[in-house]
């Protein structure tokens, strides 16, 4: 009894450190809203969005997703310039995975309500590359690109880590559930199955390049991120195995040495660490009762 208890104690502790990271100190407040509020969602749940941006796969894909980001130079000069994810890297997160969460998870309302936040303030994003070429943040064809990349490393991280991976329909529709969302930002025809992401991310592929800048990033995120000592061991596992989820192309393009080890040693980290987290974390509140708001409101054609 004693030992179950130290074991549940260990457990409770590393989840709430882990899920404070991710979500912040509004994290509980904002997971009892999104899981329970009474209301129609976006999408059913039983749709394969759901499955994916609950498990924990997410946290290779995340990482891997923003690193092929940061090869697209207009991107990366948006970012470098506008988001502070140096100043603030941990707030950054936690903006970022509450939207999944509001958006997959929450009421259609709320989701509206996180869609037109963020719309209003990639309006606001205007710049210029250091060559002197201009960009702005609301351009389609760049909330494509940045779509693009987060549902092809989230989709490669489920398959490879999540719990219950996806059978060949079910990631064609895992790709319209999030071209649903991708659509209400502003992103121009996103792709709705397999074949088209791989379609579109060739059309993007001659445009993408290191820059100093996304470099600088990588070092960043994968050899000196803002962590105590105790997490730096599992965060190098995870680190390791988003950039072995890189294509090629792109594993190469950037990826410091101490990031690159041999494949079966990144995917058993990968395992390792993802089995941790699942472990760690507490399952979602459960939804409202049938009645109560729970039908959804999803189609893809958003």
């Amino acid at each position: 009894m004693a030992r179950a208890t130290t074991v549940q104690r260990i457990r409770r502790q590393a989840g709430e450190a882990v899920f404070l990271r991710v979500a912040g100190p509004d994290g509980p407040r904002n997971r009892a809203r999104i899981h329970t509020a009474p209301g129609p969602r976006w999408f059913a749940p039983d749709r394969p969005v759901r499955r994916v941006h609950g498990d924990a796969s997410m946290f290779v894909g995340g990482l891997a997703a923003l690193l092929l980001q940061s090869l697209h130079p207009l991107a990366m000069a948006a970012v470098a310039a506008h988001s502070g994810y140096r100043g603030d890297p941990w707030g950054r997160l936690q903006r970022t995975s509450t939207f999944l969460a509001v958006t997959t998870f929450g009421t259609s309302s709320d989701a509206e309500a996180a869609v037109a936040r963020v719309r209003e303030v990639h309006a606001r994003v205007r710049g210029r590359t250091p060559d002197g070429i201009p960009y702005r943040a609301d351009d389609p064809e760049l909330l494509t690109w940045v779509h693009v990349a987060e549902a092809d490393c989230f989709l490669r991280a489920h398959q490879r880590y999540g719990r219950r991976p996806l059978d060949p329909a079910g990631c064609d529709a895992y790709l319209a559930d999030t071209a649903r969302v991708a659509r209400a930002l502003g992103a121009d025809r996103p792709p709705e199955s397999v074949q088209e992401l791989a379609a579109r991310m060739a059309r993007y592929r001659p445009g993408l390049r290191p820059t100093a800048a996304s470099r600088d990033t990588a070092r960043f995120l994968l050899t000196d991120p803002p962590l105590p000592g105790a997490a730096r061991l599992p965060y190098a596992l995870l680190a390791a195995a988003a950039v072995d989820l890189l294509p090629p192309w792109a594993k190469s393009a950037e990826a410091p040495a101490a990031a690159r080890i041999p494949p079966f040693a990144a995917r058993a980290g990968g395992q390792a660490v993802t089995r941790a987290i699942r472990w760690a974390l507490p399952p979602a509140p459960p939804p409202p009762p049938p009645g109560r708001g729970r039908a959804s409101q999803y189609s893809s054609s958003g």
